[in-house]
Order: structure tokens, then sequence, then C-alpha cells
């Protein structure tokens, strides 16, 4: 009969030469050397040291459909996926947290109209895998450097509530030159709606008349993203 501890050490080897593999591929390739699934795998085996972490990657690629699902998904949403404890769910949570504050700083330390596409990588990253519409503001100075994004509202599964008058208190308070509108389609489609329309060209209207400028309304979704002001629907 097999000894049961003998056993154990086997797949403890087994895991750690795995493991030992992942680490020099990530090394000599960098990022682009693992999958996706990979790259989760091992986050979680720095969480989930003595536990095989392969099956609850998949798992959690399958249930939030891929990389970008299972690093934006809430923490609550995460601890419901069978074998993710508190410890692992910070993992997955802390390294979503680090590639935004990455992105984001890209974003703040140029003119954000001259580093558009820096902007559209940060606002992907952190909204386009959303399952709640949320609404945000980016508040501009007069050299178009961000001084403030705020999340102005969360919705429900497909509408978010927007406030005119309070937008543009806001921008009135941080003394913005310019704000720049943003939202997630849960639905992965990024086509604004009449609603999403008419409520830029109400803030856009209301702005102008006290000097503040809507550069743009940007709709993000997993399909991609549309500037409202590139479709001249501002």
């Amino acid at each position: 009969m097999a000894d049961p501890d003998e056993d154990a050490d086997v797949r403890g080897d087994d895991l750690k030469g795995h493991r030992g593999r992942l680490r020099k591929r990530l090394f000599e390739g960098g990022s682009d050397a693992l999958l996706d699934h990979e790259l989760i795998e091992y986050l979680l085996a720095i969480a989930i040291p003595r536990g095989d972490t392969k099956a609850l990657a998949k798992a959690l690629m399958r249930e939030f459909g891929g990389i970008g699902g299972v690093l934006t998904a809430d923490a609550e949403a995460l601890g419901r996926v069978k074998g993710m404890g508190e410890i692992s769910t910070a993992a997955i949570k802390i390294a979503h947290a680090a590639a935004i504050r990455l992105l984001q700083s890209h974003v703040s330390d140029r003119p954000v109209l001259a580093n558009w596409q820096a902007l559209l990588d940060y606002l992907r990253a952190d909204m386009a895998h959303h399952a709640i519409e949320r609404f945000r503001v980016l508040h501009l100075n007069t050299k178009n450097m961000l001084i403030r994004d705020e999340v102005m509202s969360k919705g429900s599964i497909d509408q978010a509530a927007v406030y005119v008058r309070e937008v543009i208190r806001r921008a009135i308070d941080l003394g913005s030159a310019s704000i720049i509108l943003v939202h997630n389609h849960p639905s992965g489609d990024p086509s604004p709606s009449r609603a999403d329309i008419d409520i830029t060209r109400t803030i856009a209207e209301a702005g102008k008349r006290l000097g503040i400028t809507v550069h743009d309304h940007i709709v993000m979704g997993t399909a991609g993203h549309v500037s409202l002001r590139a479709q001249g629907l501002i």
C-alpha cells in the first residue's frame, strides 16, 4: 500500500517544480511568456503556497470571462468561487490595484489631451469589465492636467443616475477648467444610447455657460470604447 505521506511529498515536489518552471519563464520572457490563466495561477500560489492553484485559476477565468474580469471582480464575487479565501481574494485585488496605480501615474504626469492613449488604457483597465455601470468625471485644470478623478454614481446593471447640477457644481468647487465624462456599459457594447447622448449635451451646455468645457464623453466596454466627440455627437 502506498504511503499517503510519501504521495503528498511527491505531489509537493511536482508542485514546486511546476511553479519553478513558471517562474523561470516569467523571469526570462516577461509577462508574455505566461498564458493568462498561468499569471493568475502564480499570483494565487503566493497566497496559497501549498495548494494546487492551476484548477482554481482556470475556474476563475471561466467564472469571470478572462483575466480582465478576474482582476476587476469585486471581493465578494471572488469569494463566492470555491477555493477562494480572504487571502487569495486580497492577492487578486492588490494585483489589480497595483496595475491601476501604474496606469494612473501615466495619466497624471502629462497633459491628458496630449496623452490620450494612456488615458484610454487606464480607463479600460479600471472600467471595461465592471458588472455594474459607473459614471465618473475627470477634472482638468487650464493646462489640461488631471486634478481629480471621481466616480459620481454607481448604477444598476444597466443604468447609472447622473445629475447635471451635481457634475457642474463639483467642477466649480474644484475650479475645473474642463471635464471628461466616462461611463461603462456592462453589456460590453460601448455604443452610446440616446440617453448617453442627451445627458452629454445637457452637461456640455450647462458647463459652457459657466466657462467649463466638456472635452469628451467616453463609453467603455469589453468590446472597446466610443468617444462621443470623435463621433460628432457633442
